[in-house]
């Protein structure tokens, strides 16, 4: 839980150092909203080498990707998504590294003067928000299949009783005392004999005393 407010809050301030970067300067003084898309993704032209003088509107400059950027990372952290949030980095990474390879196509080289000239703070914006989009994706935990609460559907079936593989119902079964059988094997019958007389566990039945006969030739009967 505290692995994904961090990389939620990370990934958050990523998305909007991204979305403010086009409103700073990116290169001698030229703001990131005055460079149109449409340069990065045509390519070098014959007249301008990939990166022209005219100022687009808002919306059809760098800004646009960025700001889809922005809400994918939005969309990401409400849905605990680590993969949105890593694709959204991408997307303004690469829009980045994109203007940075056509501008230095344009001048012939990029630079970093102290002046105010050469690469400028809105680059640094741009690329630093991708770099914490990424951060916030790895740091975030993201969202489980199976989650820890039960389904809807789950909450109907049988509750499987510990030790057992069969399901039973809920609540679970007594479990057995020292009076129920627990033993796979029975148990021996006991000898119902409890009269005297000698008796032996390995003969198959007991010996009983031997008595006289009667005066009339019978035995008395076995106690």
């Amino acid at each position: 839980m505290i692995r994904n407010i961090l990389g939620s809050i990370v990934a958050l301030a990523g998305a909007a150092a991204a979305v403010l970067s086009p409103f700073r300067d990116w290169y001698d003084g030229r703001l990131g909203r005055n460079y149109r898309v449409a340069d990065l993704v045509n390519g070098i032209s014959a007249d301008s080498n990939g990166i022209t003088g005219v100022r687009p509107g808002l919306w059809g400059s760098i800004w646009l990707p960025l700001l889809f950027g922005a809400a994918v990372t939005v969309v990401g952290v409400l849905l605990r998504s680590r993969l949105l949030v890593a694709l959204a980095g991408v997307v303004v990474l690469g829009f980045t590294v994109l203007w940075m390879v056509r501008q230095g196509q344009a001048t012939g080289s990029l630079t970093v003067a102290s002046d105010g000239t050469g690469l400028q703070t809105g680059v640094a914006y741009a690329a630093g928000g991708a770099a914490l989009m990424l951060l916030g994706a790895a740091v975030m935990p993201g969202r489980r299949a199976g989650g820890s609460r039960l389904r809807r559907g789950d909450r109907n079936r049988p509750y499987a009783a510990p030790g057992s593989a069969d399901p039973d119902t809920w609540p679970p079964t007594q479990e057995p005392g020292p009076s129920v059988q627990t033993s796979p094997w029975p148990e021996p019958e006991v000898d119902p004999y409890t009269g005297p007389g000698p008796y032996r566990e390995d003969q198959d039945t007991a010996t009983y005393p031997v008595q006289d006969e009667g005066p009339e030739g019978r035995r008395p009967p076995r106690p």
